[in-house]
């Protein structure tokens, strides 16, 4: 099993169902392939109500700027409710699909995945906003909406004209962003000084390592032998740029993959467990209660019910 066996259920006429394969979207505006760029900035103007089934972005990260109206998005099978002027931040991977209301105006900025990561260097409020997908109301400080809009619209501009200096612009437009939402965002904060670049850069290698291997019960020590560092020094970088210990991402990791299988398939629990590389079904429950707080049954019963 890989990514790109996630799966949903689609029921057609009669007593049969089949399955397909939650769709895994390259891009999210139309765009020759041959171009090459780092960030697309996209205003959608669709009248009327629009939907997207569920589906994940494995190269991209998106901010979508909601200007004004709601909808409901399908965030890794729950339903979260949104309503502008907000922004909903989709790290690569995670599996949405939204259903805007009546006239939704909104702005999507599409980043790539390893550009993405070298604007995170940063700082490590960037690695930490970007740990999951958020709806971030742009309500937290009176110009925030204005300020936000503005700072868009000249990223836009930045990307379209290609003026003398436009990756550095682009650069600093785009961290303008989202130091804005990370201002916006309740961040936890380990207890400490800020963590260096170097933590940041081998924290994010580290969650770079857990995407390809996280399915192979791989020991820390090989993560850090991968990295060509002590565990001393991993669980530090992990700490002072995540604020969570290696072991703890990992699992993380594991979790939400279970969830989506849980949620999306028909898998057996047998099934979901030996793919993601444990012994035995039995164990995969013990491991999925103790980090859920329910059985990995209950919670598929749970989620489909409220779908």
């Amino acid at each position: 099993m890989t990514h790109s066996a996630i799966t949903k259920r689609q029921h057609h006429s009669g007593n049969e169902m089949t399955l397909t394969t939650v769709p895994k979207v390259r891009l999210y505006v139309e765009r020759p392939e041959t171009e090459s760029w780092f960030v697309n900035v996209g205003h959608v103007t669709d009248r009327g109500r629009w939907r997207t089934a569920p589906h994940a972005h494995p190269d991209y990260g998106q901010v979508i700027f909601v200007r004004s109206g709601c909808g409901v998005m399908n965030l890794e099978g729950s339903s979260v409710r949104f309503e502008g002027p907000c922004a909903l931040l989709l790290p690569t991977e995670s599996v949405h699909g939204l259903d805007y209301e009546m006239d939704v105006d909104r702005w999507v900025v599409t980043i790539e995945r390893s550009y993405l990561s070298q604007v995170n260097a940063k700082l490590r409020e960037f690695t930490r906003l970007w740990a999951q997908p958020r709806v971030i109301p742009l309500s937290y400080a009176r110009d925030a909406a204005s300020g936000f809009l503005d700072v868009v619209g000249k990223l836009e501009r930045e990307v379209a004209e290609k003026p003398l200096g436009h990756v550095a612009g682009t650069e600093a437009l785009l961290t303008s962003l989202l130091l804005m939402l990370a201002r916006g965002t309740e961040l936890e904060h380990p207890e400490g000084e800020a963590g260096s670049r170097n933590d940041i850069r081998l924290a994010e290698r580290f969650r770079d390592l857990i995407e390809q291997h996280y399915r192979e019960n791989l020991a820390l020590q090989d993560y850090a032998s991968m990295l060509a560092v002590s565990l001393v020094q991993l669980r530090a970088a992990c700490a002072s740029a995540m604020g969570q210990s290696p072991a703890k991402m990992i699992h993380a990791r594991i979790i939400t993959e279970a969830k989506r299988n849980l949620i999306f398939g028909d898998m057996s629990m047998e099934q979901i467990a030996f793919g993601l590389g444990f012994s035995n079904a039995a164990y995969f429950t013990r491991f999925f209660r103790k980090e859920v707080g329910q059985a990995p049954s209950q919670f598929r019963i749970t989620s489909r019910q409220q779908q």
